[in-house]
């Protein structure tokens, strides 16, 4: 049996071709060109142009039994009642309803609903206050479909307005308790649940149209599974579903998830709590991480990642970097916050910058492992993927300032793997998404010896965090 797992992530295309024999036959990515993405903005059309190729280039003279697909969380597209897009895809990353939410963070009663109703925490990402921010900006909301970029991908190959329940679950919409969409939060809004899309799970599969099977190059009637999320395929991909496996994912973006029994959702709003396609799942996210990364290349840097990674070494006495280019997402969530430089000295070079971002990213992401930790106490074990992986430097330095047992799975492509998964389960391939089996991935140990180095650093760190909250 043969499955295609598809996916529009945040900067590319994606394509696995699975044989349930075989296991991973091919695999292709293909980058957003800029005209397609400009990581807030996405063109819909272009993103659905750049899937069909993936799947044209990796399907050719090969019979599908199932395509799985995977979309991003949070995002946002609104289109008339003749589904024509009229609106870009508005992604996770655009902060233009940081206004809203800031606002709304003035209303304690109305976070505490929100938050204990979604499990999303007040923030401008989330499709809840972008919907919001539309409607200021004089859209009526009424005279519209509700989709997000993984349900238009779904509705353009399968003709059907669905919405998986675990991609629902982030957009602000979903009681994470029931799993419907909350009446008082559309009445809010001024819309009808029947502007989004129907509520289902993955194995809810429906079959692939004529439209679509001409866009992607294959036989109509072939079962599509709706597009979960990529950040809920990570876990699944990676074998972290027993309560207490955590993965840390560090690509555009980077987030912690720890797979829970039930939904948690602490007092003060830090963490969020989401649907993975098989359980609830407890964590954090922030927006700064290899986009952080790629901007200072870009501009400053100029090599290659491999030129980079052979002259790198420790540099004990780097500047503090906050990674708010894009914005705060967890722990603090204020949309509005920017990124900095501090402590800078004349003898600084760009090695010193480069690693003081290395490490901003992590020491962001570590002050929620935090919080995860005080939650539900430290991870049985943590799965680490993403573009981290491709720098032994990096991935090391993440050990060291974890202080954690770091485990890479043999496939770096967690999400894809996620996906096919699903589709092994629904084909009965596999008793359940759990009872599929990994392969032992490498192992990274903290260095003792760095341990008080970056305990030194981190304090650093907070404090001028905290300064600038």
């Amino acid at each position: 049996m043969l499955i295609l797992a598809l996916e529009t992530s945040t900067t590319s295309a994606k394509a696995m071709l699975y044989c349930s024999k075989d296991g991973i036959i091919d695999m292709i990515t293909r980058k957003y060109p800029t005209e397609v993405n400009n990581t807030s903005i996405q063109d819909s059309e272009g993103v659905l142009h750049e899937l069909a190729e993936v799947s044209r280039q990796i399907c050719i003279g090969r019979d599908i039994e199932l395509i799985s697909l995977s979309g991003i969380w949070h995002s946002l597209l609104l289109c008339d009642k003749n589904m024509k897009a009229q609106t870009k895809i508005i992604s996770w990353a655009n902060t233009r309803a940081a206004d809203v939410s800031s606002r709304f963070l003035k209303d304690k009663e109305g976070v505490t609903r929100f938050y204990n109703t979604t499990g999303c925490p007040v923030a401008p990402n989330y499709p809840y206050f972008k919907l919001l921010h539309l409607k200021e900006q004089g859209y009526k909301l009424e005279d519209y479909y509700i989709m997000g970029q993984g349900s238009y991908i779904t509705y353009r190959l399968t003709g059907k307005r669905i919405v998986t329940d675990c991609m629902a679950s982030g957009s602000g919409l979903l009681n994470i308790h029931d799993k419907k969409y909350d009446k008082t939060i559309l009445e809010e809004l001024g819309i009808d649940e029947e502007q989004l899309c129907k509520i289902v799970t993955y194995k809810d599969a429906v079959p692939l149209s004529e439209e679509g099977a001409k866009l992607l190059g294959l036989r109509s009637g072939i079962p599509v599974i709706p597009a979960s999320a990529d950040g809920a395929l990570n876990q699944v991909g990676a074998g972290a579903l027993d309560d207490g496996a955590m993965t840390f994912s560090v690509g555009t973006s980077a987030a912690i998830r720890l797979s829970t029994s039930k939904p948690l959702i602490p007092d003060i709003p830090s963490t969020w709590s989401y649907l993975s396609p098989t359980q609830w799942l407890s964590g954090a996210a922030t927006s700064g991480a290899c986009n952080c990364i790629d901007w200072f290349n870009d501009d400053f840097y100029q090599m290659s990642y491999d030129e980079i990674e052979k002259c790198s070494q420790e540099e004990f006495d780097t500047p503090v970097f906050l990674p708010f280019l894009f914005g705060e997402r967890s722990p603090g969530w204020q949309g509005d916050k920017r990124g900095a430089f501090i402590g800078i000295e004349p003898y600084h070079t760009r090695r010193h910058f480069y690693q003081a971002i290395q490490e901003g990213i992590l020491f962001n992401v570590y002050q929620n492992y935090n919080v995860l930790c005080d939650m539900v106490g430290e991870p049985k074990k943590i799965i680490l993927s993403g573009g981290i992986v491709n720098s032994q430097f990096w991935t090391q330095m993440c050990a060291d300032i974890f202080g954690a047992i770091m485990e890479i799975p043999t496939i770096n492509q967690s999400s894809l793997m996620g996906a096919v998964i699903l589709g092994l389960d629904y084909l009965k391939v596999i008793p359940s998404p759990k009872d599929y089996q990994f392969e032992k991935g490498e192992i990274v140990r903290p260095n003792p010896g760095m341990k008080l180095i970056y305990k030194k650093k981190y304090e650093k760190y907070l404090y001028f965090y905290n300064k600038i909250s």
